[in-house]
């Protein structure tokens, strides 16, 4: 049973173990790991079983796997739920040239026969459900989504999440919720809906517009894993909770990058933390110039003491600018 139908986007480099316990502790009901290869020679590979690491993370573990051939996908499916995955998540989804070129992610869209062989394969294999991540279909011309849910729902998946482009689109343009609306209306199935879900707001219109069962929220939670405490509270009273201050920010990005280093070792996580310092330092007073010298730091402690430094200025200005008011009352 999940706590709400919040649901954290798989993204490849993004939603590692922290990341996910993360948005799980600020409200997210669901997080779906990063994409896994399907090809068995990557299983044994430190970067595939650090991405299928999900120890002391809550339930429910949902594994996404990849890959465009159904024994080896079936193979990546039961040896996921064997290393204690609870759902197998299948991207259809993913738009990068590396993947599609591959024939796998958004690619297979092109291809239903295999889509569904690839669905039956991977639902006949394991004893836990599979979920399918897809996009609206291959371009504006081949829009297949219906057809893909038609085959989904024979397949035995038990749940479609729709990000709302197509393949050609990638992340520009803005996403549309009509297909996923078409696709809600024709099938039985529970279905997500994702794409540029950004606000509490946007989350209520798209859940009203779609009439879907819950949302997915990838790029919006970057440096900011509260919006899904804001968006759980917004739909439950209407009302909006404050925005977080900037000594919450601070304290939450100063844990994460503990459990950054402590996941990825300390050289690895120097690196992989820069582009969440760079996301949940976005907006604030400096930060441009602040990055752009975080960027060049190669230690941990010189890390660490950049960001105290950054967020006790933006305390002290805070501070001033409370004082001015005061005068000013």
């Amino acid at each position: 049973m999940l706590r709400n139908n919040l649901f954290v986007a798989p993204m490849a480099g993004v939603t590692d173990r922290p990341f996910r316990q993360l948005c799980k502790k600020f409200g997210a009901g669901m997080a779906v790991s990063e994409m896994v290869a399907s090809n068995s020679l990557l299983w044994g590979s430190e970067k595939t079983r650090r991405r299928a690491n999900h120890e002391g993370e809550p339930d429910p573990i949902s594994v996404q796997i990849a890959g465009a051939d159904p024994q080896m996908m079936a193979d990546a499916a039961s040896y996921n739920v064997g290393q204690g995955a609870q759902i197998i998540d299948i991207n259809m989804g993913c738009p990068a040239k590396k993947i599609c070129n591959v024939m796998a992610g958004s690619a297979l869209l092109r291809d239903e026969l295999l889509v569904g062989r690839i669905l039956e394969a991977v639902v006949k294999a394991v004893d836990v459900p599979v979920t399918l991540k897809f996009r609206t279909g291959w371009d504006q011309n081949n829009k297949n989504a219906l057809a893909v849910a038609r085959i989904a729902e024979q397949s035995g998946i038990q749940l479609l999440s729709i990000h709302g482009r197509t393949r050609a689109c990638g992340y520009t343009g803005h996403a549309e919720y009509d297909t996923i609306a078409a696709v809600k209306r024709a099938s039985r199935l529970p279905v997500v809906a994702n794409g540029d879900i950004t606000t509490p707001e946007k989350a209520r219109q798209v859940l009203d517009y779609t009439k879907a069962d819950g949302i997915m929220i990838g790029r919006a939670a970057q440096g900011r894993p509260w919006i899904f405490r804001e968006i759980e509270y917004y739909l439950k009273t209407g009302a909006h909770l404050p925005p977080p201050l900037v000594t919450e920010i601070h304290q939450v990005l100063i844990a994460h990058l503990h459990d950054l280093y402590a996941f990825y070792g300390i050289d690895t996580g120097v690196k992989i933390a820069r582009k969440h310092i760079s996301w949940y330092t976005k907006g604030l007073a400096g930060s441009a110039s602040f990055r752009h010298a975080m960027n060049q730091l190669q230690k941990l402690e010189e890390q660490l003491a950049a960001v105290n430094r950054f967020f006790d200025q933006q305390a002290q200005q805070a501070e001033h600018l409370r004082y001015e008011e005061e005068l000013a009352a």
